[in-house]
């Protein structure tokens, strides 16, 4: 196999760079030839992705975020090119979902693991959506979450330095001056028109790592999962997120569900979107499904319900108390490899006794 890693060395809360190299020895001692490339900026990965492809290589591994596998999947849409996904982000919704292993103070194996995926996995051609010249494998955000989105962006260090909460911060911040805006959305040629806070364009299950938006979702079916999240003020945009949070919001009167091939939303003023978690210009866009597009590799545990001839049922939502315990064990584990590195700083600067003082 002739394989481009695609390393995003911004992504996620550490430096991957030595668990990336002890993949890639694996996957060399498979017989793989593998190079790496590194990005420095927003489209490089799209760029190298189209390299990747016309010079013939037979997979494309993005190693980052979700964002990162977003410009990787665009760069590959409708080649025979296969992406593989080695997860090094912050959130990480794509391992999630499919069940790849992700890395954590406890779990630190996790990207070698990854990389036998790679090996023996399963391929899968899946859907992708595209809003404008760009595509998405996750999801098109319009509105508020788009709008958070955009202000972490420049923010590259801090949301390093502090991972998820990072959003959340700035979520709260900008949810006590959001007010809904009058958009027209047409879904399948059907236009409606409405007071909306946020629109949610959805080709995969999940919202963020244990947030079960579309639990139908399927990879291949050809259609998307549009939510329109209607309201004008804080108050609304609150319940949405606490009904979200329960897995309730499919019985929120205040939220529309669709199935679609097409949709188009034009806001009275310009709205901000972002595709699979990267800011990406503003409304008026236009979105659609481009049908088993892309080829992927997944682990064989993935859920068959993800994909079409296999059973589709709806999984059981974790309770409210199950998705909080998960949040302060994922929040547990950061701080304990965040002890563990200043530890190590500690040492490299020679204090006597850092690792026993830390």
């Amino acid at each position: 196999m002739k394989a481009q890693l695609i390393y995003n060395p911004v992504a996620g809360l550490r430096d991957a760079e030595q668990d990336l190299q002890q993949a890639i020895a694996f996957l060399e001692g498979q017989g793989w030839e593998v190079r790496m490339r590194r990005t420095l900026g927003r489209g490089d990965a799209i760029t190298y992705a189209r390299e990747a492809a016309a010079s013939g290589c037979d997979i494309v591994i993005a190693a980052g975020g979700d964002g990162t596998l977003g410009e990787v999947a665009t760069g590959l849409v409708g080649t025979e090119c296969l992406l593989g996904v080695l997860p090094v982000g912050t959130g990480n919704v794509w391992a999630h979902m499919v069940r790849l292993p992700v890395w954590s103070p406890t779990y630190r194996t996790a990207l070698l693991d990854a990389a036998r995926i790679l090996v023996s996995g399963q391929q899968r051609l899946v859907d992708v959506g595209k809003a404008g010249e760009r595509y998405f494998v996750l999801w098109c955000g319009i509105g508020f979450d788009a709008a958070v989105a955009r202000t972490v962006e420049p923010h590259r260090e801090i949301r390093r330095s502090l991972g998820n909460i990072t959003y959340v911060v700035v979520a709260l911040a900008q949810s006590l001056s959001m007010r809904g805006i009058r958009a027209t959305v047409a879904v399948d040629g059907k236009a409606v028109r409405e007071r909306v806070l946020m629109i949610v364009v959805s080709n995969a299950r999940l919202y963020g790592p244990s947030w079960p938006l579309a639990p139908l979702a399927q990879l291949d079916d050809g259609l998307l999962e549009v939510y329109i999240f209607r309201g004008g003020s804080t108050l609304d945009l609150f319940r949405h997120f606490v009904t979200l949070l329960l897995g309730r919001h499919h019985q929120n009167p205040r939220v529309e569900w669709h199935r679609a091939r097409t949709i188009e939303v034009r806001g009275e003023r310009p709205l901000p979107v972002h595709l699979d978690g990267d800011p990406a210009g503003y409304t008026p866009v236009a979105i659609s499904v481009v049908p088993r597009a892309l080829r992927v590799i997944l682990p064989e545990e993935t859920a068959p319900s993800l994909f079409q001839g296999e059973l589709a049922v709806e999984e059981e939502a974790p309770s409210l108390g199950a998705r909080l315990a998960q949040y302060l064990a994922h929040q547990r584990e950061y701080w304990r490899g965040e002890g563990e590195r200043l530890r190590a700083d500690l040492k490299r600067l020679g204090f006597p006794h850092g690792e026993d003082e830390a």
